[in-house]
């Protein structure tokens, strides 16, 4: 039987927590051993065959927004909260506020320093114009360092809870083959690395993986959980996944 990939279990993990009412808050982080392409919701008319022909597996996720490039150079997380949640009862914006200050806390834990979730006030007034790829553009409050985007944020809300997911980008990602997948010429992904940056270009010391999911584990047991069920809760995949 063919093994199932991450980024298929990570997609399956999203849809099967807003089937049911979410009870309490729950996390997990994904780490991928292969390249796949994760597209938006609205973009199912992009999953064509052209990216079959270079080879990769193709999603189509619960949440909107561009198409994501998921491989080993990027950390994904998912969190699912109870709709009436005090970190989700402000509206969609001020829900990634939490998110997004922690992932940059996070990142600056393990040596980043200029990492910080962009408040919607400090948005560049021209959005950017690649809005078909997720780490094309900037929205409130998530994650750039000097104006380049390490991490991009998403989430799906209905009655049953709320979905928030975010990849943060470990080191550079292969953007031509993004653009290659979906038909964009090579001088996109030139656009896209210019806008873009990541762990290991911005670190003062060495970012790895497992130093920002111990950094990560230890912020959102710490924002999602009372003191008693810190270490407990927290749903952290092993290195090996």
């Amino acid at each position: 039987m063919p093994q199932v990939s991450v980024a298929r279990t990570e997609q399956s993990w999203n849809e099967v927590q807003l089937l049911k009412a979410v009870r309490a808050p729950l996390w997990r982080l994904w780490q991928y051993n292969e390249p796949a392409l994760i597209l938006g919701r609205a973009q199912r008319r992009l999953d064509d065959g052209r990216s079959r022909s270079t080879g990769l597996e193709t999603i189509v996720r619960t949440s909107g927004g561009g198409a994501v490039l998921a491989g080993p150079w990027m950390l994904g997380l998912s969190v699912a909260l109870p709709a009436d949640h005090v970190l989700a009862s402000r509206g969609p914006v001020d829900t990634y506020r939490w998110l997004g200050e922690g992932i940059a806390a996070s990142l600056r834990r393990c040596s980043l320093v200029a990492a910080h979730a962009v408040a919607p006030q400090s948005l560049p007034r021209a959005p950017r114009s690649q809005d078909w790829a997720c780490f094309g553009s900037l929205s409130p409050w998530e994650v750039a360092v000097c104006g380049r985007k390490i991490a991009g944020l998403a989430q799906v809300r209905r009655r049953q809870g709320i979905l928030l997911v975010a990849g943060v980008l470990l080191r550079a990602s292969p953007w031509e083959l993004l653009c290659q997948a979906l038909g964009h010429p090579a001088t996109e992904a030139m656009r896209l690395e210019a806008c873009t940056t990541d762990c290991e270009a911005q670190s003062v010391g060495a970012v790895g993986a497992h130093e920002l999911r111990r950094a990560l584990t230890q912020c959102l047991d710490a924002k999602l959980y009372a003191p008693r069920q810190v270490g407990q809760a927290g749903c952290a995949l092993p290195a090996d996944i």
